[in-house]
C-alpha cells in the first residue's frame, strides 16, 4: 500500500503548508506581511510577524483546510486571496456561505473525499471546535481529522481554533490519531473578555494524555499580539507532565517529517 507519511511545512502563526500522501494541503492561509492591524468592530488584531515564504514562491497546493474565515490571524488579506489557487476551500458552513467560489462546507462530523492523481482516496472529516468558553458565540469553527481509505489506522488530526472540551475529547473516542496539530498559545482579547479563546499549554497536555499515541505539533502561539502563552510555556507545561518526548516543534520555513 502506498505511504501515509506527513510533510509539514510550518510557515507562521495558523499557516502549514502540509504534504501527506502526496496530497498538498494550506492550512488557515495568513500571508500579509508583519505590522498590521485589524480591525473588527472594538476588536483591533495586530500581526506582529509575517510568513516564512511568501505566496510567490509557495508553490502549488491542491486544497485549503480553513477553520473558520471570520478572524483575521486564520485568514488574512492575502491568504484570502489565494483560496482560489487550491482545488477546493474546505471550511465551515458558515464561512462556505460567506466565500462562495470553490469553498465547501462542512459540518460537524460530516466528511468529504479527495480522490488523488495515482487513485487513492484522503478522506477529510470536520470536528468539533469551540472558540472559547460555553456560551460565548463566536462564530462556527472546525477543526479537521485526515486519513487515507486504504490505510484508516494513521489519522491526522488539526485542531483548529479551540478551547479544550468535549468534543475535542470525543476525536479521540472516534479516532486513534498518530498526529495531532494544536492550535495552543491561550488567545485572549481584552474587548471580547478576560477568558482564553485557544487552548492554553495545560490544556495541551491535557490533549496529549488523551491523544495518548499522538506526536503533538503546535502552532498558532505566536505571530500575532493577541497569544499570552508562547513556546516557553508550552515546553514548561510539558516538560512538567513528562511529555516533552511527545512534543515535534514545527521549524519555520523548514519541512518536517512524521511517519504516522
Amino acid at each position: 500500500m502506498e505511504s501515509s507519511r506527513l510533510e509539514i511545512t510550518y510557515l507562521g502563526g495558523p499557516t502549514c503548508l502540509l504534504d501527506f500522501g502526496g496530497v498538498r494541503l494550506l492550512t488557515d492561509p495568513t500571508f500579509d506581511p508583519s505590522g498590521g492591524e485589524y480591525k473588527t468592530g472594538p476588536v483591533t488584531l495586530r500581526k506582529l510577524t509575517g510568513p516564512a515564504v511568501s505566496p510567490e514562491v509557495l508553490g502549488p497546493f491542491d486544497y485549503v483546510l480553513l477553520s473558520h474565515d471570520h478572524h483575521f490571524d486564520n485568514l488574512d488579506h492575502a491568504g484570502r486571496a489565494i483560496l482560489a489557487n487550491g482545488r477546493t476551500v474546505l471550511t465551515t458552513e458558515e464561512g462556505a456561505g460567506r466565500l462562495g467560489g470553490n469553498s465547501l462546507g462542512l459540518a460537524d462530523w460530516q466528511s468529504t473525499p479527495l480522490r488523488t492523481a495515482n487513485g487513492r482516496i484522503l478522506r477529510v472529516v470536520a470536528t468539533p471546535a469551540r472558540h472559547g468558553p460555553a456560551g460565548l458565540s463566536r462564530g462556527a469553527v472546525i477543526g479537521f481529522v485526515l486519513f487515507f481509505e486504504d490505510k484508516p489506522e494513521h489519522v491526522f488530526y488539526i485542531s483548529g481554533d479551540t478551547v479544550w472540551y468535549e468534543g475535542v475529547a470525543e476525536i479521540a473516542q472516534r479516532f486513534t490519531v498518530r498526529a495531532v496539530m494544536l492550535h495552543l498559545g491561550a488567545a485572549r482579547v481584552p474587548e471580547v473578555g478576560p477568558f482564553h479563546l485557544t487552548m492554553t499549554a495545560k490544556e495541551g497536555v491535557e490533549a496529549a494524555r488523551t491523544f495518548a499515541d499522538a506526536v503533538i505539533i503546535p502552532v498558532h502561539f505566536e505571530d500575532w499580539a493577541h497569544f499570552s502563552e508562547g513556546p516557553d510555556d508550552i515546553a514548561r507545561e510539558f516538560a512538567d507532565a513528562q511529555l516533552t518526548h511527545r512534543l515535534r516543534w514545527p521549524e519555520r520555513g523548514r519541512a518536517i517529517q512524521i511517519d504516522l
